[in-house]
C-alpha cells in the first residue's frame, strides 16, 4: 500500500506592521544580509586598484584607491530588496555620492543613462536619474566600518531604488551613455527597470 503524504507548504514570514510600507510586493524581510553574487569574490590589491570612469565624459577619470579615498563622502541610509525576494532593511553607508562623479567628470548633457562596471566584465545598467538619487552611493563603508569582501570591498554601488543586483559589488567604473545597454544579468532576461515596487523581476 502506497502512503501518501501532503505537500510541505511555507508560510512566508509575516512583515511587521512598523516597516510594511517599506517591503515592496512578494518581498519577505530578513534579519540577515544575505550574500548572492555572480563570480569569485576578487582579491583587493591597493597598489593596482583603480577606478574609471570615461564614455560621455569631458573630463575622463582614472583614480588610484588613495585618490578615490580622498574624495568627499557623503552618509546615507535605505534598504535592499533581493530579487529572490528577500529585503534587508536599515543599512547605513559611508561613500562618494554619485554627483561628485558627475561633476568631476564633466558629463556631458547628452548622457541619459549609466553602465556600472565591476570585476570580471559584470555589468548594470540604470538610469542617470536613478544614478544620482539621494540614496544612491558608491560605497566604501557599511555601518560605520569598511565593506567585507563578500559585500563588495573595496567599492560598491549601492542603488536602494533598484533591485539589489544593480548594486554592483567591487566597483571598478561608471560609463556615461546616451543610449541604455543592457547589463549581465539584463542579457539573460532580468528587467531592464528593476523597480521592486513593481515587481519587475523578469523581461515580459
Amino acid at each position: 500500500m502506497v502512503q501518501r503524504t501532503r505537500p510541505v507548504r511555507f508560510r512566508r514570514p509575516r512583515i511587521p506592521d512598523a516597516v510594511v510600507h517599506r517591503v515592496p510586493p512578494g518581498q519577505f524581510v530578513t534579519p540577515r544580509w544575505p550574500v548572492l553574487h555572480q563570480g569569485d569574490i576578487p582579491v583587493f590589491d591597493p597598489a593596482a586598484w583603480d577606478f574609471r570612469v570615461w564614455g560621455l565624459a569631458a573630463q575622463p577619470l582614472d583614480l588610484t584607491w588613495d585618490q578615490f579615498r580622498d574624495l568627499p563622502t557623503i552618509a546615507v541610509s535605505g534598504d535592499l530588496h533581493c530579487v529572490t525576494r528577500w529585503s534587508s532593511l536599515d543599512h547605513e553607508w559611508d561613500g562618494v555620492a554619485p554627483r561628485t562623479i558627475v561633476e568631476l567628470a564633466a558629463v556631458d548633457p547628452a548622457a541619459r543613462f549609466v553602465l556600472l562596471h565591476g570585476e570580471a566584465g559584470y555589468t548594470a545598467n540604470i538610469p542617470l536619474d536613478v544614478f544620482l538619487a539621494d540614496d544612491a552611493v558608491l560605497a566604501t563603508h557599511h555601518g560605520g566600518a569598511p565593506l567585507t569582501p563578500e559585500h563588495g570591498a573595496p567599492l560598491r554601488a549601492v542603488v536602494p531604488g533598484r533591485y539589489a543586483w544593480k548594486s554592483v559589488k567591487w566597483l571598478r567604473g561608471v560609463e556615461f551613455l546616451a543610449e541604455d545597454q543592457p547589463g549581465f544579468w539584463e542579457e539573460f532576461g532580468y528587467s531592464n527597470s528593476a523597480d521592486p515596487w513593481r515587481e519587475e523581476r523578469f523581461e515580459p
